[in-house]
């Protein structure tokens, strides 16, 4: 089995699933690039290869059984083991004018769908990974999660939380709590799992509007995919601290 720390991360193709490959290869893992589009991910694998990042590509659609279980017999095959899952892939649904989901006319297929990649697909590869995953001596789960799923946030009247969304920040809120679920889980074991909000990134999920970076967005799921032995998990995190839920 290599000694090498593997990561992989779904949606890394582009945006901030990109810049969290490219932070954890620039720190020494070879680094797994999940993503459903051939071109786009074998695209991402060669500028992280020409940035000098042990990268392979990962076929993967978080939402297709099939497809995950071919992405965990990859990894294995390649690299025996997994010491950090990053994932990322997520949707926000088909939107309103102004970014809106009106709760009061969602079409409910919109919201099965975003459940599907944003909730289902995190259990999916997660629960597929796993036993790559043990096999590390210090495994490390990040999911990509958003402030919006903060119900304390959403619910508070003081605090700007954007547009309704209620396809998207649902999801985002069910995906936290599915990680309590695994921490409590994992309580005893060195898997630590955590949620990272990116902040409000410009990349084309957002239509390029945002303060922040994809690098910047990057820096709260590479810190928690590499935390240090007895650290924090069942939590949720951004840039300046722990996110309430």
């Amino acid at each position: 089995m290599s000694e090498t720390t593997t990561a992989l991360v779904t949606g890394a193709n582009k945006g901030i699933g990109y810049e969290i490959a490219a932070g954890l290869g620039s720190l020494g893992y070879r680094v797994g690039v999940g993503a459903r589009d051939e071109t786009r991910r074998e695209t991402a694998v060669g500028k992280l290869r020409a940035a000098g990042v042990d990268a392979f590509g990962v076929p993967l659609d978080v939402t297709d059984d099939r497809s995950v279980t071919h992405a965990a017999e990859l990894v294995e095959r390649l690299a025996g083991r997994l010491d950090a899952l990053v994932n990322n892939a997520g949707i926000s649904g088909e939107m309103d004018p102004g970014w809106v989901q009106d709760p009061t006319v969602l079409d409910l297929e919109v919201l099965r769908t975003v459940v599907d990649t944003n909730v289902m697909g995190v259990v999916r590869v997660t629960n597929a990974m796993l036993p790559l995953l043990r096999r590390s001596a210090s495994p490390r789960i990040v999911n990509v999660s958003s402030s919006v799923g903060s119900l304390t946030r959403q619910a508070d009247p003081d605090i700007e939380i954007g547009p309704v969304m209620a396809a998207y920040a649902p999801s985002k809120s069910f995906l936290n709590a599915v990680t309590v679920q695994y921490a409590r889980q994992f309580a005893g074991t060195d898997i630590l799992i955590n949620a990272a909000c990116p902040g409000l990134v410009a990349t084309d999920f957002t239509g390029f509007h945002g303060p922040r970076t994809p690098e910047q967005g990057a820096s709260t799921a590479i810190r928690l995919a590499t935390l240090p032995d007895g650290g924090p998990t069942g939590s949720f995190f951004e840039d300046d601290g722990v996110v309430p839920w």
